[in-house]
């Protein structure tokens, strides 16, 4: 899933390309993937771009007369560029083409694709980013000069004995991080993805110097990296995450992992659970 570094990135490459271009066209093949019906499609026929900027893991496509187009490529979706006309129609069918924005003088543009059979691509055209459920209930961004640590103890504090791993994926706590780099953050924090989030002063600055660092360095990372690696270069330098069964880069010791419905979590027993593996029921069923 692209999280906060990497919609930050999409972004700023999609700003670069399409800041004062106008926009011909905006095709949705995937239909249930468009969740607004005012404005109209045909709303973005002859607009100019004017950003392209993020809120948390959404993408927001501004145009001069304030009408935005606005995606989260929720778990399996990408923004592919294209230099130049479509080689396919774009029509409706089973393929990963959910939707095509077209330029105006040489047909360049971008796919927006998503992979597999669960859909859960989303694009809303409004005039209004707030206007978007998702983003009316962001919580702060993690990186911006507002985001203090005093900021944060309260946002922890509030949180109570709720699951440190819970508390950094909730996006209307914290926006933009997903479960990816909630792992790397608690590793880098020393910290079980269990642990309450109420906590004192020593325990809640380590864990903000390693929410902003692990975010900062990874935002750093994708300045130099073209749209169609950031996800190898997401996947390469991830410590722990996706790395069960691995040695742990800092101790050495094999990296656990629980499993969940849908989604698993990595962590290192030595580092961050006091040499204590969690509990993993899916697994523990399998071994016993």
């Amino acid at each position: 899933m692209p999280e906060l570094p990497e919609v930050h990135a999409l972004a700023s490459d999609l700003d670069a390309r399409l800041r004062g271009r106008v926009i011909d066209r905006l095709q949705v093949v995937a239909f249930p993937a468009l969740k607004s019906y005012d404005p109209p499609l045909d709303a973005l026929a002859g607009e100019t771009v004017s950003s392209v900027t993020r809120h948390g893991k959404f993408l927001d496509l501004a145009t001069d007369s304030g009408v935005h187009l606005v995606m989260h490529l929720a778990r399996a979706g990408w923004v592919r560029w294209r230099a130049g006309e479509p080689k396919s129609s774009g029509r409706p069918g089973s393929g990963p083409l959910a939707a095509r924005l077209v330029l105006r003088d040489d047909g360049a543009g971008f796919d927006v694709t998503e992979a597999g059979s669960k859909k859960s691509l989303a694009i809303h055209l409004v005039r209004d980013p707030a206007e978007v459920p998702g983003i009316a209930r962001l919580g702060p961004d993690p990186l911006a000069d507002d985001f203090t640590l005093e900021r944060f103890r309260a946002i922890l504090a509030g949180q109570g004995r709720a699951q440190l791993k819970g508390v950094l994926r909730d996006q209307s706590v914290i926006a933009g991080v997903g479960n990816a780099y909630s792992d790397e953050i608690l590793h880098l924090a020393r910290m079980s993805p269990y642990k309450p989030a109420a906590m004192g002063d020593e325990d809640s600055a380590a864990l903000y110097a390693a929410l902003r660092t692990t975010l900062r360095d990874a935002v750093a990372r994708t300045e130099s990296v073209a749209a169609t690696e950031l996800k190898a270069e997401k996947k390469a330098n991830l410590r722990v995450h996706g790395r069960f069964g691995e040695p742990c880069p800092v101790c050495g010791d094999r990296i656990q992992q629980v499993i969940f419905a849908d989604r698993t979590f990595q962590y290192c027993p030595t580092c961050q659970t006091g040499g204590k593996k969690l509990s993993d029921r899916v697994l523990d069923r399998l071994l016993t």
